[in-house]
């Protein structure tokens, strides 16, 4: 099959042949249909996250945001047939260690991996099952496998995000605009806050209310005044530390700040934060990791009704020759929006 496959860090993928995957006798075969693009995959190809343990073993192929149709189901599958249409979870748990059996499957970490190929494997299938409404085509679908399920989760249920809140976003990438659609689609206001122009304008399509650019002023001070004393709920969806520390001080007395972004090699994990605003404040802070297996069908359901509308944060559906460049041009924030592999 056909495959881009990274062979070192920071080194230029290269697609290539490569042997297809072996189902395993409690997983399945995708035939992938669509695979999103996504910065996670960017981290990986330089190097980060080497301080929280992640080390890809190379060469691998990488791509966690994948849709498509069941091949082959291994001989221990129960639920699942061939030609069943699914989205792969971007965390798949194993289904028996105490995080999957309380509920807390995203702990489970052993990422999927092998979307930037023709086929890839979904690991223990009948825990990991996401089937796909009719109404729902690949490309959607694919779009959702990490940015958006991770927003998801992240506005939902760590940031309990209600209607009549204001939900300030910093960083307008795909999980950031994931972020904005579903906190507007609860009945929040957003205000998303981005050096980009472009990134903004789409932040506007998909539900801010108001926006921000940066570059135009200081941020906190510019969210202060259009809440009047702060947000009710602030998300980082970048990982740097200006974004997580602005995002920590636009926010009002109790609010709850949600950190979805992940560092790079300039913080290595390491932020500073304003303790005392923190205490005085009394605020929250909750990280958010990815989303269970069984929160699938209700995101999902939103979709098929409409509610939400990942389809909108797609600006592009490419072959697969030319993921690579979308990648590179993730190392200077060139992107907007979401690019689907769709072509293999």
């Amino acid at each position: 099959m056909k495959a881009m496959v990274m062979e070192q860090v920071g080194k230029p993928m290269v697609v290539k042949e490569w042997p297809e995957p072996k189902c395993p006798s409690d997983g399945a075969i995708v035939r992938v249909e669509g695979s999103g693009i996504c910065r996670s995959d960017w981290h990986l190809w330089q190097g980060d996250w080497g301080w929280i343990g992640f080390k890809p073993r190379l060469p691998t192929i990488l791509g966690h945001e994948f849709a498509g149709v069941i091949e082959e189901v291994g001989k221990d599958v129960k639920t699942l047939k061939p030609g069943a249409r699914v989205v792969a979870p971007l965390v798949q748990g194993c289904g028996v260690c105490e995080d999957c059996r309380t509920g807390h499957s995203n702990h489970c970490f052993t990422p999927s991996n092998g979307g930037y190929a023709r086929y890839s494997v979904l690991k223990h299938a009948d825990f990991n099952c996401a089937q796909l409404p009719d109404k729902i085509d690949f490309v959607e679908a694919s779009a959702m496998g990490c940015r958006y399920v991770t927003a998801f989760h992240g506005i939902l249920d760590q940031g309990e995000v209600k209607a009549d809140e204001t939900v300030v976003v910093y960083g307008c990438g795909g999980v950031g605009l994931s972020a904005i659609q579903i906190a507007s689609a609860l009945g929040a206001r957003v205000i998303a806050v981005d050096l980009d122009d472009r990134k903004l304008e789409l932040a506007k399509e998909v539900g801010a209310s108001d926006v921000v650019n940066g570059k135009n002023g200081d941020p906190v001070k510019a969210v202060m005044d259009l809440t009047h004393g702060g947000a009710d709920v602030s998300v980082d969806a970048l990982g740097i530390a200006a974004t997580c520390r602005n995002a920590i001080l636009s926010l009002r007395k109790r609010g709850r700040h949600v950190q979805i972004g992940l560092t790079t090699q300039g913080e290595k994990g390491e932020v500073a934060l304003p303790i005392d605003q923190i205490v005085f404040k009394e605020l929250q802070i909750a990280g958010s990791l990815a989303i269970q297996s069984f929160r699938y069908p209700a995101m999902l359901s939103m979709v098929e009704r409409g509610r939400l509308q990942p389809r909108k944060l797609i600006t592009e559906t490419i072959p697969l020759e030319k993921a690579f460049s979308v990648l590179e041009q993730m190392s200077k924030f060139e992107n907007v929006g979401i690019s689907v592999i769709n072509q293999f």
